[in-house]
């Protein structure tokens, strides 16, 4: 089930694109959690997940994944993606070894 969806926009030079992303609810895998999501680049969907002792720490771990696959993207490094506003950050968590690579109000407040 689908908790939680964010679109990005992608800025070509044909127009605007959508990169939806849509986070799925977490579920219990024998011992851990998982919490899958899905990125819808231009080039094909990204399907993955974050892993934890429990349902938090799986989402939290989901939602600094799609932080650092949106940051570590070549889009973001062009300068192309934005999500409400151009060049104030996507609004997802990422882990500490890559915080240097955050923009606006993401390096501001997250």
């Amino acid at each position: 089930m689908i908790i939680a969806t964010r679109s990005l926009v992608l800025r070509e030079n044909q127009g605007n694109a959508r990169v939806p992303i849509r986070v799925y609810a977490p579920e219990t895998k024998e011992d851990h959690w998982i919490c899958r999501f899905e990125i819808e680049w231009p080039e094909g969907r990204a399907e993955r997940w974050g892993t934890g002792s429990d349902a938090i720490q799986a989402l939290l771990i989901a939602l600094q994944m799609i932080g650092s696959e949106i940051y570590a993207s070549r889009y973001h490094e062009a300068g192309r993606l934005s999500w409400l506003t151009p060049g104030k950050g996507y609004g997802f968590p990422v882990a500490q070894n890559i915080r240097d690579f955050l923009i606006g109000d993401d390096k501001r407040f997250l």
